[in-house]
């Protein structure tokens, strides 16, 4: 069975986002941005609520021709490449090789096909949605060294204890951590 893995960036004071959704303090150095590369070769999907997808779609179609930097170089090809699959009740069509789903259960039915691992990148509320199902088999936080003060929060959602159990640790560029978990 495939894994869905949960890749998201954090602040030290757990907010996802800035008080009126900055994303603009992630650092991807080198050594974050081929951890990113290698885990691409892990995963052939991709997996978005329906706000992360509308940032996601505005950004990389093109985003290698708009830029230098060597992580959006190789990775907005992948991104347009790769099957694209996003949860909402509002969108009917998204374009960019992806589908639409809105139910809970097409993403189970999903993770019971053939292929590599599937990533659920950022947003909270499809995360909080799946967590509560079960549906996440690995968790991978980075923490950047911001304190945002205010915004989305990690887990909104969460009003039952979720045990987790450490896997890894590491550190990108003298300047974020990954913290990766699994379900305990």
């Amino acid at each position: 069975m495939r894994k869905i893995i949960y890749w998201v960036h954090t602040s030290v004071d757990g907010f996802i986002a800035g008080p009126h959704g900055e994303f603009d303090w992630p650092a991807m150095g080198p050594e974050l941005s081929a951890y990113a590369d290698e885990m691409d070769d892990q995963i052939d999907t991709f997996l978005y609520g329906r706000v992360v997808w509308e940032l996601m779609a505005s950004y990389w179609p093109d985003a290698d021709s708009n830029s230098d930097d060597s992580h959006t170089r190789n990775f907005a090809p992948k991104w347009r490449a790769f099957p694209k699959v996003v949860v909402s009740r509002t969108l009917t069509e998204i374009g960019w090789n992806g589908r639409v789903v809105d139910d809970l259960g097409e993403v189970a039915a999903l993770k019971a096909t053939e292929g590599k691992d599937i990533l659920l990148t950022g947003g909270v509320q499809l995360a909080s949605s799946l967590t509560a199902k079960g549906l996440i088999d690995d968790y991978r936080v980075v923490v950047h060294p911001v304190v945002l003060g205010g915004g989305p929060k990690l887990f909104p959602n969460q009003d039952a204890r979720l045990n987790l159990q450490l896997t890894d640790t590491r550190t990108f560029d003298g300047r974020s951590v990954l913290l990766r978990y699994v379900p305990a």
